[in-house]
């Protein structure tokens, strides 16, 4: 988030994100047909869906969620992203699944009164600039997306991790060039000229190369080697890199910001460990009842 906050400032989140998902898309979409061959391609009238998908978690999540990196503190968005496995708890009971126990209700206060420390500092509301609020709002909103979009594409096991990504980004990479010409068109954005790419081109390099490609192919080959729950333990690191990095680039939080980073992090890893005992519960129920 750094990184992309200081990219941001030269060219704008929206034209940095053709960038960031086609050039990873045309790799994925190389390796894709080498490896599974061109009949992959062949979809069986899951092009619209899976199209679709990729928009919403390609396109809606990032530009959301960097599009309001733009008017927010780099230190906010990363701890409101940081919430997603608590959305998903009720994500999931929206589309039927089960109704969430009194500890992931309890988690989930606990995580909207840290992201309110760290966005507030306390303060009076009031104080907060009105483009901060629809920043916080978007990444929020993004964050949403990004949700959605995770329970959506865990639907398709039959698919290999690779060609889940490379289909819905490749999808999410046309919209964001269709998103970034509209606005441009409606006077809200201006194109960044070659010296303003050429200014940030190492961090747009790593924002594509490390910050997509490796980041979602990682994703995908760890989520199946250690299981969706232990790599959700990884997205406690967001803010706490996110916090080193900008202590190291001079910025110094006041100890109510630290303090609501430590509240956020307690509830995921406290839902963490909930669900992870309640899995456990389980199987030796099943392995009673089959025994």
């Amino acid at each position: 988030f750094p990184i992309a906050k200081h990219a941001f400032v030269t060219v704008d989140a929206f034209h940095a994100a053709i960038f960031r998902f086609s050039v990873p898309a045309v790799i994925l979409l190389f390796v894709l047909m080498i490896r599974e061959g061109i009949a992959t391609f062949q979809l069986s009238g899951e092009w619209m869906r899976i199209s679709g998908l990729g928009v919403i978690g390609m396109c809606g999540a990032p530009s959301l969620i960097f599009g309001g990196l733009m008017f927010t503190r780099p230190e906010i968005a990363a701890i409101i992203v940081a919430t997603q496995p608590l959305m998903t708890v009720f994500a999931q009971r929206l589309l039927g699944g089960d109704r969430p126990d009194w500890i992931s209700l309890v988690c989930v206060l606990a995580a909207f009164l840290g992201v309110v420390t760290v966005v507030t500092r306390w303060e009076s509301v009031l104080q907060l600039k009105a483009t901060e609020v629809a920043g916080n709002l978007m990444v929020l909103v993004g964050a949403f997306c990004w949700v959605a979009f995770t329970i959506a594409t865990s639907r398709y096991r039959e698919w290999s991790s690779l060609k889940v990504t490379a289909l819905t980004m490749s999808s999410g990479a046309i919209a964001n060039t269709v998103l970034a010409f509209t606005l441009v068109a409606l006077g809200l954005l201006t194109h960044p000229g070659f010296n303003d790419w050429y200014e940030v081109r190492w961090e747009m390099l790593f924002l594509a190369f490390i910050g997509v490609l490796v980041a979602m192919f990682g994703w995908n080959i760890g989520a199946k080697k250690i299981g969706a729950l232990n790599a959700m333990l990884f997205i406690n690191l967001i803010p706490i890199v996110t916090f080193l990095v900008r202590y190291w680039q001079g910025y110094r939080f006041e100890p109510i910001e630290l303090l609501g980073v430590a509240i956020v992090i307690a509830a995921l890893l406290t839902q963490n460990i909930t669900l992870r005992l309640k899995l456990q519960r389980d199987a030796r129920r099943a392995n009673s009842v089959t025994g």
